[in-house]
């Protein structure tokens, strides 16, 4: 069991609780449960063999069976969110067993997969329908600014592994593709508010048609969320608010589909002394045309995505992101499905210099081209070889060239075995070749610590990889992949005044699973772990080592369980244990989450979640070793959700 292995982590401050004693409570407690009569349909709105047979499509890019997709992939359901009690899309991705998040302060998190985890982690990809929000400032993402209504999201796609053959440069050690449901889903109005002893929000959405066979949705949201301390007791100063707008329109018929959507938001922390208060501020517009016609398929999308991030004591950013793309399927003899496609994006950004930070130059125009094509290709019934190709341009290093291939055997209708091999890159982005870092001292004298990086180069990432996705029984499915990434040209340094510099290099290796376990109608198990080995060796010139690469976990493990305890009432319990992080040390912890939910009428949703159950406060992620890491504190959050005429 997931738990064998999980030792806890108490300090003088907290109060903690043993990862068997909590395992012990949550079995017992659901044990207890589950010997009262029930009354309830299903669990949740999938089976077991409903859940291999959802559809996804960020592995192919295009709809396919989870259970016949050859990657290691995990889907994070809505039904997932809603049963879990988040309220934000970074809490949601706690639920997927395959990615590392850990919670720097209030509103930063460091959020990776197979490694390589940072606040400014660079190796993931992140799409919200289809638009790409990584930023070029640093080719990662703001978390803080990362957020949908979560009572739309469909399902969140979370794929390990390189995915750069279709979805490009920094697409190396994973993708993250959230999906909101249709305007024509019918969900119907929907009004939330919630409060807590660290966080209170509200929520409201409206629907009507378009025409006569569309529809349209628009959101507004908006939370406040308290402050963290730091380790010494003193105020991280990291209090936290946003609010956020949205609408999205879907109409067409069978072969032709349109989707018009947008967002804006706005956020800031509380002031602090000298620099004031950071702000951020951001809006998007996307189009796309589906189009379906037997065996061929067209998809045409384009968006703008604006942001503006101001915070005086690091930069100073403008941003606007102009993007369109184009992809083509179709069969070929029978035996071949083929896709191909291309895209070009365009992005002007604007910095302010900052007493510590500027960029040089000041404005850049950084332009991305590529175009691809994969061949799926039948070789009997039950093999299939994938061979993908991707050139993608830069301004920086020019063209880059992305393979793959993957095969894929069904051994059964329910039992995939599948091996693959990628190479992945991730591009510079504006903090690898124009970033410059002083200190500035009286009488207008600066000590230069970073002084940009002329030579850097695309990071280099060669990963072989080994599957098994299988119902193990009627009421049991499984997954497991083990991955070896070879990397070349990672990001290193020298001492100051240095420039950024691409001399480390070096290998990981793990292990990664999880499985689903339909113990009674009315309960549901989820487990999952990864193990990572990372052999990193620094540059020549490279005085920190690797601790800049990342601060990654031996092990995580976590254990989700789900249970109907009458028609009306519901107890959710997840355990997670993350193992100590090297450098900076952070010490082990196991995290006890519960919800319960009362459902009094269809029309009405009441939910206590409780975070950090049996522990006052733990730290999750410390930059560098030159920072006062903030604690995670326990939360409480109490939620009502009206939908009106369900």
């Amino acid at each position: 069991m997931v738990h064998a292995g999980i030792s806890g982590t108490c300090r003088a401050k907290t109060r903690c609780v043993s990862p068997l004693t909590a395992g012990a409570f949550l079995v017992s407690v659901a044990a207890a449960a589950s010997a009262q009569p029930m009354q309830v349909a299903d669990l949740a709105d999938l089976s077991i063999e409903e859940l291999g047979n959802i559809e996804i499509t960020s592995v192919a890019k295009r709809p396919e069976r989870l259970s016949d997709a050859a990657a290691s992939i995990f889907v994070i359901t809505g039904e997932d969110i809603r049963r879990s009690g988040v309220t934000s899309l970074a809490e949601a991705l706690r639920l997927a067993p395959n990615l590392q998040v850990a919670r720097s302060n209030s509103n930063t998190y460091a959020i990776s997969a197979r490694g390589f985890n940072n606040t400014i982690t660079n190796k993931m990809l992140v799409l919200i329908d289809g638009r790409t929000v990584y930023s070029p400032i640093f080719s990662g993402t703001f978390w803080d600014v990362q957020d949908v209504l979560l009572e739309d999201v469909e399902r969140i796609e979370v794929i390990d592994g390189p995915g750069g053959t279709l979805w490009g440069a920094n697409a190396v050690n994973g993708v993250i593709n959230v999906i909101t449901r249709s305007a024509r889903s019918n969900q119907g109005p929907l009004f939330s508010a919630g409060s807590g002893n660290r966080e209170t929000g509200f929520a409201m959405r409206i629907v009507g048609p378009v025409g006569e066979d569309g529809a349209a949705r628009g959101y507004v949201k908006g939370f406040n969320r308290s402050g963290t301390e730091l380790t010494n007791g003193a105020s991280a100063n990291d209090a936290w608010g946003r609010q956020q707008a949205g609408f999205r329109s879907d109409w067409g018929g069978r072969e032709s589909n349109f989707t018009f959507q947008g967002d804006t938001y706005t956020g800031s922390n509380v002031p602090v002394p000298v620099f004031g208060a950071t702000t951020v501020s951001g809006s998007n517009l996307l189009g796309r045309w589906t189009r379906q016609s037997g065996g061929s398929g067209f998809q045409l999308q384009t968006y703008f995505d604006h942001t503006q991030r101001d915070d005086q004591f690091l930069f100073r950013d403008e941003m606007n992101i102009y993007d369109i793309e184009f992809q083509h399927s179709f069969e070929l003899f029978s035996q071949h499905r083929v896709l191909w496609g291309a895209g070009y994006r365009i992005a002007n950004d604007s910095t302010i210099p900052s007493p510590f930070v500027r960029f040089v130059p000041q404005d850049r125009k950084l332009k991305w081209g590529n175009v691809f094509v994969q061949d799926e290709w039948a070789i009997v019934r039950s093999v299939t070889l994938t061979l993908g190709a991707k050139v993608e341009t830069n301004v920086y290093t020019g063209a880059e060239y992305l393979p793959s291939a993957r095969l894929a055997w069904k051994l059964a209708p329910d039992h995939l075995v599948w091996t693959a091999w990628s190479k992945a890159v991730r591009a510079p982005a504006r903090i690898d070749r124009d970033f410059f870092l002083s200190i500035p001292l009286p009488g207008n004298v600066s000590i230069p610590i970073i002084v940009g990086g002329p030579d850097f180069q695309s990071e280099v990432a060669n990963v072989t990889q080994l599957g098994y996705r299988g119902q193990v029984a009627k009421a049991a499915t499984v997954s497991f992949t083990a991955f070896q990434d070879l990397y070349e040209h990672l990001r290193s340094g020298q001492n100051a005044p240095a420039q950024v510099q691409n001399e480390a290099k070096g290998a990981t290796l793990g292990l990664e699973g999880w499985g689903t376990y339909q113990a009674t109608r009315e309960w549901r198990l989820m487990i999952g772990f990864t193990e990572l080995r990372q052999h990193l060796h620094p540059g020549p010139a490279d005085p920190a080592g690797t601790s800049a690469q990342g601060n990654d976990p031996e092990h995580t493990q976590i254990l989700r369980s789900l249970l109907d305890l009458t028609d009306r009432h519901e107890l959710d319990l997840t355990v997670r244990h993350v193992s100590a992080l090297p450098n900076p040390l952070v010490p082990a912890y196991t995290a006890v989450d519960i919800r319960f939910g009362w459902r009094p009428s269809r029309e009405f949703d009441w939910s206590l979640t409780v975070q950090n159950l049996f522990d006052q406060a733990h730290v999750e992620f410390q930059p560098n070793a030159n920072t006062v890491p903030s604690e995670i504190p326990r939360s409480v959050f109490l939620k009502l959700v009206w939908r009106p005429g369900r």
